[in-house]
């Protein structure tokens, strides 16, 4: 045996080290495939209830007319009500889920209905999408839905004002006025009212604190060797879609849209419309991951509960260091908007604001008679609309007006919820954002933000409020309502949580995660926490 092969290893001493061998790996791993999956078993299922409308509204025949849920994109009467055969060609598929049917749908001028296939689904972590539910979104014949629609006019005529001008403009102030009359409104109040610090916000932790825009679409963003800056590309003030029936009606059968007209110059959100144009175009995790990439750039602390937070030898990488949270702040996406199609397509249907406003319209001019609240024709902002445009239609941001499917929940708001959820959980909530900014007049640069709650925008506050603004960036295009907000973060904040506690059981580390809901309750989330949820039962 020459010296080469004598310093050469022998297959024994390479073979790996750990506390199990092959065999026992093996076993391990279908155990804990086993207790993940009883973990999502066990949580149940729910009964998922609508709010009547589809078989309540009826016609002069006395036939469902289909008139309060959505249907664009289907072939539509001159009122813009939907044919009824159309629609009932979408329930069909529906009911059926065969993909045939789905092929089958009578569609109006060419526009296709956005992946209603989705929500049947399923997904391998977290909660199945069928098992979490949402409450019946707000009737058209309700004080709510028309509190809803009242701000959504008030947001398309004020879209063109900064956030720090609302303090001072005659016509914010005429606005949360007019909010504050409404037996019904759920924007958030100060003593009861609507105010300019308040109107159009958000309505959970942190979201009244601090500028309107959340610091996670201000700061610039490090992205590995690359700084990026968040100017954005911008649309032209003055320009809403959708104010001339013809239009409206055109794109409600589905026909073509005109384009968008942008400035020429990159700013910084500034106001309700640049704000929609960011949610126009974005990928919907975009901003949670900027939020993540910068917490990471300014060493922001990790949850108490991460086990290198205080480790003496270790720090965390492919598990609770930077590209375990990056990768997962993105994975439950995907998993959020399966669940928030079961709902849009399979439960709900909710007409957008659009439609809605086709609606209003059409009573105002003595064209037809709906069951709509009255509330929301006695607002100031349907005037101002009408003076300005010549209809009552709700001014939309967007030339192709709402996406292809129903309302409720919102997409944007379930990623969202998701998001920032897992954000929270692996972050210090408590810990505050250093030197706030915001922009100048123009949008072209930042400047410091001096505001007395300046050293209490913490990183928790401020996940709620990007959170926040991201979706309700959504209604100040116009295509959706205030509760599509509020109750789709709650949706996305289940699913992330499933998430989490399935995850809890795969690592090796002591590890736990604590966060604080949407609802206000602190919960942590550990092997040990979701024990009760391992333990073998079926129906």
């Amino acid at each position: 045996m020459n010296k080469e092969n004598k310093e050469r290893p022998s297959r024994q001493e390479c073979q790996e080290l750990g506390p199990e061998n092959n065999r026992q790996r093996r076993r391990s791993s279908r155990q804990i495939r086993r207790e993940a999956t009883q973990i999502a078993f066990n949580r149940g299922v729910s009964d998922h209830i609508c709010n009547g409308e589809e078989q309540d509204y009826r016609g002069a025949n006395g036939s469902p007319n289909y008139i309060a849920n959505f249907s664009k994109g289907l072939p539509h009467n001159e009122l813009g009500e939907v044919k009824p055969e159309a629609y009932q060609s979408l329930l069909k598929a529906l009911e059926s889920g065969k993909p045939q049917d789905f092929e089958a749908i009578q569609l109006g001028l060419g526009r296709k209905l956005t992946s209603p296939q989705a929500g049947l689904g399923f997904d391998l972590q977290g909660p199945d999408g069928h098992a979490i539910v949402i409450p019946p979104a707000p009737r058209i014949d309700s004080a709510q839905n028309s509190g809803e629609m009242v701000e959504l006019y008030w947001m398309a005529l004020l879209r063109d004002v900064n956030f720090t001008e609302y303090a001072n403009n005659s016509q914010v102030a005429e606005a949360a006025a007019d909010l504050s009359k409404l037996s019904d409104c759920r924007a958030p109040k100060v003593g009861g009212k609507v105010t300019p610090a308040t109107i159009f916000r958000g309505i959970y932790s942190g979201d009244l604190v601090g500028p309107y825009i959340s610091q996670f679409l201000f700061k610039d963003i490090p992205y590995g060797s690359l700084t990026i800056s968040q100017r954005q590309k911008t649309v032209a003030r003055d320009i809403d879609y959708l104010t001339d029936y013809n239009s409206w009606l055109n794109i409600q059968n589905g026909g073509a849209a005109k384009e968008d007209v942008f400035d020429p110059t990159p700013r910084y959100i500034r106001n309700l419309r640049d704000i929609g144009q960011y949610v126009h175009v974005d990928a919907l995790y975009e901003a949670y991951l900027n939020a993540c990439l910068i917490l990471l750039g300014l060493n922001a602390p990790v949850d108490q509960g991460n086990p290198y937070r205080n480790s003496r030898t270790q720090i965390g990488f492919s598990t609770f260091g930077g590209p375990h949270i990056l990768s997962l702040v993105t994975e439950v996406a995907t998993r959020a908007l399966k669940a928030v199609w079961f709902q849009k397509w399979f439960v709900h249907r909710r007409l957008r604001p659009e439609a809605f406003g086709g609606l209003v319209h059409n009573q105002l001019t003595g064209r037809a008679k709906y069951p709509i609240n009255e509330e929301v024709f006695k607002s100031s902002a349907l005037e101002k609309v009408h003076s300005r445009y010549g209809t009552y239609l709700l001014p939309i941001a967007f030339p192709e007006g709402s996406p292809t499917h129903p309302a409720y929940g919102a997409g944007h708001a379930t990623v969202a919820g998701a998001c920032v959820t897992i954000l929270k959980a692996w972050f210090d909530e408590s810990w505050v954002i250093p030197q706030p900014v915001v922009p100048n007049a123009e949008g072209t640069g930042l400047i410091p933000y001096t505001g007395s709650d300046a050293d209490k925008l913490t990183v928790g506050g401020e996940l709620n409020k990007v959170a926040a603004n991201i979706s309700l960036g959504r209604d100040a295009a116009g295509v959706h309502w205030r509760s599509d907000y509020t109750e789709s973060l709650k949706l996305g904040e289940q699913i992330a949580i499933g998430l989490l506690q399935e995850q809890s059981i795969t690592y090796n580390e002591n590890n736990f995660f604590t966060l604080t809901k949407f609802d206000g309750q602190t919960i942590k989330i550990s092997r040990d926490e979701v024990k009760h949820l391992m333990v073998e039962k079926d129906d």
